[in-house]
Formats: C-alpha cells, structure tokens, sequence
C-alpha cells in the first residue's frame, strides 16, 4: 500500500506534463497532416507539409544556421565553464565573489540580454563599435551576415557559460579527497590530478550538462528574436523562429506544426543518444 501511495503523488506531474508537452505534440503531429491557415476550413493533404519542408533550400539553411549555432554555443559554453569551474575549486581566497560574479548573467532573462546586446553592440552608439573605431577598426556586428551569427554564439556563450560553471563545480567539490591527497603524497601534479582523477570523476556529470546545453541551444528563440529576428536576411534562421514565423507571419500553422514535429524528431533523438551513451558509461 505504501509503495502504491508513491505512484498517486505522480499524477499531478503526469497530468501537468500531458497537457504542456504531449497533448500539444500529438496535436501538432494530427494537424501537420493538414492545410490549416488558423481559419475554420483544414484540408487533409497527406505529407504534401513534410514533401515541401524537406524540399526547401530556405528549410536547410535554417537547419544549417540552428545546428551552427547550438554546435558552437555548445562547445564553448561547456569549454569554458568546465576551466572556470577547475580554477575556482582551486583558489580559496576571494572564490566565493568570483563566483557570485560568474552567476550573474544567469540571473538575466533573455529578452533583457537581448536589449542590452542590441544597446552595446548598435553601430551608432554601442560602446563595443565606439572602442573599435578608436583603433581605426569598422564593425557592424548585427547588420553583417557574415557577423551576426558569431556575436549570437558570443552573447549565449556569456549569458550560459555560469549554467556549466555552478554545475560542474558542485561536481568537483563532492568529489572525495583521499584519492587526490594520496595522488599528492605519490608526486602527481595537478593537471595529472585534474586529468587522471577529478574529470574521470565527473564525466557523467559532463555528459548530463552537454545533454542540457544540447537541447537548450537547439531550441534558442528569444536571443534570437529579440537581438535579430533571424536577419540579416535568413542568415541567423533558426527553427524556432522559423516555425513562429511560419505560424504568426504567413499564417501557415500547419507548415510550422510540421517544422516543430520534424525538429522535436531530432531533440528526442539526441535524447535517447546521450541517455545510451550514459547507461554505457555506467556500466
């Protein structure tokens, strides 16, 4: 009876996981079936959603710029935060400031990381383009297709790193330090301590924060919408404003219900890779 009561304090988090993620999913899969233009008339057209989407060169490229910016955000991101968390877990005085200022971008919503890039990156007034201009330097960060994706990746990777930083310290300092002072009193050097004792340690730990940052740069809006709005062009595209501007700017709602069920495709397969790769590494 006790191991039943366990399951009925499931329910409302089944219940509130239906109606936000699945119910929309499998509602979204019905209707990409369909030629929906948010009026009452849906006409059933078979796969004539998926055959166009697949088909379009304006579809890849936005497929190009999304997994171009995750790849990036991703690496970086995971990168440097991993290096700060190694360093801070080291230091003793002052680590505890160093790390409340490494947390603070964390604290910040998109859409206000958004203004404050759009503010200091703006050509005319931004304080990034005024330094620049000084050393004789000409920039124009947004309004360059050839610029506006890196500076996207920059401004995420600034605004996320402090996400793996925490996590990855909170690893390192559970890890037991009898293995690392036995290292010492053997003559180990730090970076064979790091290497050989404190990663290995958090690997899984690593893989998990990898998974999270994956998912979340693969699915980035706000940055995106708020600091270009997929411009220059289609050049910083990516699905989710792909799908928001198919639904909301050419009223084609089936079209974007079909370019989030292709996408949540992918997310649920990268999913189950990172879970295989996890129970690998356990085993």
């Amino acid at each position: 009876m006790k191991n039943k009561i366990g399951y009925y304090f499931l329910i409302p988090t089944i219940t509130l996981l239906f109606f936000t993620s699945i119910y929309p999913l499998i509602y979204s899969f019905i209707y990409s079936f369909f030629n929906w233009n948010w009026g009452e008339q849906k006409d059933y057209v078979g796969l004539q959603n998926y055959i166009f989407l697949l088909t379009d060169k304006e579809f890849w490229i936005v497929i190009r710029n999304t997994f171009l910016f995750a790849s990036f955000a991703c690496f970086f991101e995971v990168s440097l935060g991993i290096i700060l968390a190694l360093y801070i877990d080291r230091i003793k005085i002052g680590s505890t400031i160093i790390r409340t200022i490494l947390l603070v971008p964390l604290m910040v919503s998109g859409i206000i990381v958004s203004m404050m890039s759009k503010v200091i990156f703006n050509n005319l007034f931004g304080v990034v383009p005024f330094y620049l201009k000084k050393i004789g330097l000409k920039s124009s960060f947004f309004g360059s297709s050839d610029a506006a994706m890196p500076t996207l990746i920059g401004v995420d990777v600034w605004w996320q790193t402090a996400f793996v930083f925490i996590i990855i310290l909170a690893g390192l300092q559970s890890i037991p330090q009898e293995p690392i002072e036995s290292a010492r009193i053997e003559g180990a050097t730090e970076w064979q301590i790091t290497r050989y004792i404190r990663l290995p340690m958090i690997k899984s730990l690593v893989l998990l924060v990898i998974m999270f940052r994956s998912i979340d740069t693969l699915k980035i809006f706000d940055l995106v919408w708020g600091i270009t709005g997929g411009g220059p062009g289609i050049s910083t595209e990516v699905v989710q404003t792909y799908s928001y501007r198919l639904a909301f700017g050419f009223l084609q709602m089936s079209k974007s219900m079909t370019v989030m069920i292709l996408f949540s495709s992918v997310v649920i397969s990268l999913t189950f890779i990172y879970s295989l790769i996890e129970k690998r590494n356990n085993d």
